[in-house]
């Protein structure tokens, strides 16, 4: 199994090695010790660690809030706050940065560190449990979004309100609608079926019907005859999510 590698930005050289003591103990490796948000940045693209432990207090003129917001954005590595400064205001303008937790530091006392061992491992190993997860359900959608941007029937999928949330290059190409104009819009200015209500409002009891033979109005007056489905969508606790709608132009000579 690979080692898993975590830096530690800390600028009270005591607690850091106090810290790198702890991860060493249960089998992490730490690359680098930086004192400032700077070298955090640096150390942080330079060595791709799988997890960054900040202090939010950082001598320079960047803090820890503004390094990890940074390494967050560009490299998606995942931060845990190590604070003394447990303030309402603080704590808000860490949120932004989206951290995987904090530890709170306590003053050094007789035989006492200022952190939990325990609390500190039980936090790193849920944020490595997550952004694996996380990174996982990411590849998952890629490699789901490449596929249906890829079959050669139209795919269109919205949220509860029927807004556009995702359109494939084939419902663009037979709708005339480009993607990024559609997302947001409600999905009846775009798929407008003649005599077909689209299940968005009130009748949610089949959860698939079947579109045969159904003209769309679109644009400027162009009608287009498709056969497919629309299927509602559940999340795992029953509740409705959305509509997907796949469909395909139907040839009326061939009929």
């Amino acid at each position: 199994m690979a080692k898993i590698n975590i830096v530690i930005v800390e600028d009270e050289r005591i607690t850091a090695e106090d810290i790198k003591k702890a991860l060493n103990s249960v089998g992490y490796e730490v690359p680098a010790i930086v004192p400032s948000g700077e070298e955090a940045i640096k150390a942080a693209e330079e060595l791709k660690p799988d997890l960054v432990i900040m202090d939010i207090k950082l001598e320079g003129e960047m803090d820890g809030i503004q390094a990890a917001e940074q390494i967050r954005s560009k490299l998606g590595i995942p931060i845990i706050y190590l604070t003394a400064y447990s303030d309402e205001k603080t704590v808000q303008r860490a949120k932004i940065t989206e951290p995987s937790g904090f530890i709170l530091k306590q003053p050094y006392g007789f035989l006492r560190k200022p952190f939990e061992e325990s609390e500190l491992n039980t936090t790193i190993e849920i944020t490595l449990y997550r952004d694996r997860l996380e990174k996982r359900l990411r590849k998952h959608d890629k490699w789901l979004g490449a596929m249906l941007k890829s079959i050669s029937d139209g795919v269109i999928a919205t949220d509860l309100n029927g807004q556009v949330r995702f359109m494939n290059s084939m419902a663009e190409e037979l709708t005339g609608w480009l993607e990024e104009d559609a997302l947001g819009h409600d999905v009846r200015e775009i798929f407008d079926p003649v005599g077909y209500k689209l299940p968005l409002e009130d009748d949610m009891s089949r959860e698939v019907s079947y579109l045969k033979n159904t003209v769309l109005k679109l644009e400027e007056g162009e009608k287009l005859t498709v056969d497919g489905s629309v299927t509602i969508i559940k999340d795992m606790e029953g509740n409705v999510d959305g509509l997907v709608i796949v469909f395909r132009q139907v040839n009326l000579s061939n009929i």
